[in-house]
C-alpha cells in the first residue's frame, strides 16, 4: 500500500502485515520493529474504539500521520531514496549480524518516538492550541509503557535465558522506559510545543536539527560501551531461531 492511500489505522495495519510479510520473505531485521509497532497501532485501534482517547476521531489522525512517517521511511530506504538520519542509521543496523533483537527495537523506538512523534502531533496541531493534545499524547505514551511487559516475554522466547540476565543486570523493561517512554514523555512533547509555536518557513531547519540529535543519540543503542557489547554479543549467540521466526514471536 503507498503511503498516499493511507486515510484511517485500519490502512497502517494493512501497510505493516506488507511491511513485515517482507521482512519474512527477506529474512530482514527490520521487520523487528514493525511486529511491535503493529502491536501499538492495534492497542491504540482498541483505545479508539472503546473511547479511551478523548477525542478519538483526532487520535486517529494522529496515528495515521506517525506511521505513515514510518512507512515513509521504510520505502525511502529500500529505494534509494533520501530519508531522516535517524531512520538511516536505524534501517543501517538491519545488514548487520551483532545487533541483537533488543538493539533493533530501541533504535527504531529511538527514531520513531523521539523525532516522529513530535513532528505528527504539531502537524496534526496546525491552526490549534496544541495544549488540547497532551492528555491524549500522554495516554499514547501509557499504551506504549504498558508493552514493555510483553516485549520482555517475546525476547525471553527468542532468548530463554534471558530472564536470567534481567535479573543478574536489572530489568530491561527499566531500559527500555528510560530510554524510550520518558524521553517520549518530555523530549518529544516539548519538540512538539516548539515546532508548533515555530514559523512554517523555520520548521524544515528546526526538524533537521532534531534530527541530527536524535541520530547521534542512537550510539547509545548502537555502541553501548565494552562490557555491555560483550553480553550482547553473548546474547545474540544464543538467540534461537530464524529472523523470520523471531518476527513472528514478536508479532504473535
Amino acid at each position: 500500500m503507498h503511503t498516499t492511500e493511507i486515510k484511517t489505522i485500519d490502512q497502517v495495519i494493512t501497510a505493516l502485515d506488507q511491511i513485515i510479510q517482507d521482512s519474512i520473505d527477506k529474512e530482514n531485521c527490520a521487520g523487528y520493529f514493525a511486529a511491535l509497532y503493529r502491536k501499538v497501532t492495534i492497542k491504540v485501534k482498541e483505545g479508539i474504539d472503546q473511547n479511551y482517547f478523548y477525542d478519538g476521531p483526532r487520535m486517529e489522525h494522529l496515528d495515521v500521520v506517525f506511521a505513515t512517517r514510518y512507512i515513509r521511511a521504510y520505502e525511502a530506504y529500500w529505494n534509494d531514496q533520501p530519508l531522516t538520519q535517524s531512520w538511516q542509521v536505524a534501517f543501517d543496523l538491519t545488514s548487520q549480524y551483532w545487533p541483537i533483537v533488543l538493539q533493533h527495537l530501541l533504535i527504531g523506538m529511538n527514531a520513531h518516538i523521539n523525532l516522529d512523534l513530535g513532528i505528527a502531533a504539531a502537524e496534526i496541531s496546525e491552526g490549534e492550541n496544541i495544549d488540547n493534545l497532551q492528555d491524549d499524547f500522554d495516554k499514547i505514551n501509557e499504551i506504549l509503557s504498558s508493552l514493555v511487559h510483553e516485549v520482555d516475554q517475546d525476547l525471553a522466547e527468542i532468548w530463554p535465558t534471558f530472564r536470567i540476565i534481567v535479573k543478574a543486570l536489572g530489568k530491561v523493561d527499566d531500559y527500555l522506559v528510560d530510554f524510550s517512554m520518558k524521553l517520549a514523555r518530555d523530549g518529544a512533547w516539548k519538540f512538539a510545543k516548539q515546532l508548533a509555536d515555530t514559523p512554517l518557513s523555520l520548521k524544515p531547519e528546526m526538524i533537521a536539527t532534531r534530527d541530527q540529535k536524535v541520530s547521534q543519540k542512537a550510539s547509545l543503542v548502537t555502541r553501548p560501551g565494552f562490557l555491555i557489547t560483550i553480553i550482547f554479543r553473548w546474547i545474540r549467540l544464543g538467540e534461537r531461531g530464524s529472523i523470520a521466526k523471531k518476527i513472528e514471536d514478536l508479532k504473535n
